[in-house]
Formats: C-alpha cells, structure tokens, sequence
C-alpha cells in the first residue's frame, strides 16, 4: 500500500478541547484590552492585521494574531459562539490535531488573502481584526464532516448546513457589492470559506461539493 504524500498523512486521534481553548484565549485577550486600555491600544497596534505594517514594516505575526483581537464584546461574543458551536462537534470528529491545524491556516490564509486584496487596493489605514475567517471556515468544515446536520436559526428556523452555508456566502456576496457594513471584513468572511475548500482538497483529498451532492443523492 502507498503510503500518502506527507501533508496528507493523518494525524493520531486525540481530543483535548482545543475549541474550548481558543475560545478561552480570545475572551482573556479581550478582557484585558477592555479593562487595561493601554494594552488595548498596545494589542490593537501590533496585532492587528495591517498591509502597511505587514509589507513596510514586517510584522508578519500579524497573519496569526489578528485572529485574537476584536472590536467589541458583541464582536468577540457572536465569533466565539459560532466557534463552540461548530468547532466542538468538528473537532471530535476529526481530533485536536487536525483541527488545530484547519483553523490556524485557514485563519492565516483568510488574513493572507485579505491583506493581498488591501494591498493591491491601497487600503493601507484598513485594520482587519477578529476571528471571524477562520470561525467561517469552521462553519464551512462542520457543513462538509456533517452534510445532513440541520442547523437551527434562531433556534426555531431548519436549515442544512450546507445551506446555511451557501445562505452565508450569498449575504457576504451581496453585502461585499452593495458597501454594507462598511466596518465588517465581508471578503475575509468569504476567503474563510475558500481557505476550508482549499484545505478539503490538499490536505484531505475530499471534494466538499461532491460530499454534499452524495448526502442528498443528487
């Protein structure tokens, strides 16, 4: 038997809450910016996402960090409850490892890919912050692991998830061209949903459309 290619060899099961985990880290590092203002501005300035800074002045771990820092409670509150809910049943199923792998590079490829759009735009005072990429990602993964999973929209509305995820996309789509939310990173949004397509095909070999046309038995 073959053995894989080595970025497609699977990690030894393992569970350890790493959902739980990054959803703790997140929610420590606001508590501090929130109640120790200069660490705030100190985290804001040097963690944060910003072309500028990235290409003039090579802060570089900004690809990873931005994924820690956020505006406002409900900014932190509303990402790290689409983290738990989604990352959890994510992450027993395919193993701390792996998970903890998808969700940082389809974090930094989600800040990558926003950063080249800032660049070639000039959009070099833009901020981008939070960790909204990589939970879109993670929404995307659980729609791809659990193609008939129903997901209750305000819990009383059914809907697939991979629905759901496609319903995401088309709102991002559509607020990306008609300027709402003017203050929201609808693209990076969308490069989270790319950077998990991206991650099924390479790293899994699995193709999420076909997954979701074989639940469906279409």
């Amino acid at each position: 038997m073959n053995k894989p290619v080595f970025f497609r060899r699977p990690f030894k099961y393992s569970y350890s809450h790493i959902t739980l985990i990054i959803a703790v880290i997140n929610l420590v590092i606001y508590a501090l910016c929130y109640f120790t203002p200069e660490f705030g501005k100190y985290i804001y300035n040097y963690g944060a996402l910003n072309a500028s800074r990235v290409e003039y002045r090579r802060m570089y771990w900004q690809f990873f960090t931005y994924m820690f820092v956020h505006h406002d409670f409900f900014h932190v509150f509303f990402n790290m409850f689409g983290l738990l809910m989604f990352g959890i049943p994510l992450e027993k199923c395919i193993g701390s490892k792996e998970f903890s792998l998808f969700y940082a590079v389809c974090g930094i490829l989600s800040g990558l890919f926003s950063f080249l759009v800032y660049k070639f735009t000039g959009q070099y005072r833009v901020f981008l912050l939070g960790a909204s990429g990589a939970v879109y990602a993670v929404l995307f993964a659980y729609a791809v692991v659990y193609p008939k999973s129903t997901v209750f929209i305000w819990g009383i509305v059914p809907v697939p998830a991979p629905i759901l995820v496609i319903i995401y996309a088309l709102i991002e789509v559509a607020s990306q061209m008609l300027g709402r939310g003017a203050n929201v990173a609808h693209l990076t949004h969308l490069f989270g949903f790319l950077a998990a397509i991206l991650y099924f095909e390479i790293r899994m070999g699995i193709h999420p459309v076909k997954i979701w046309k074989n639940a469906y038995g279409k």
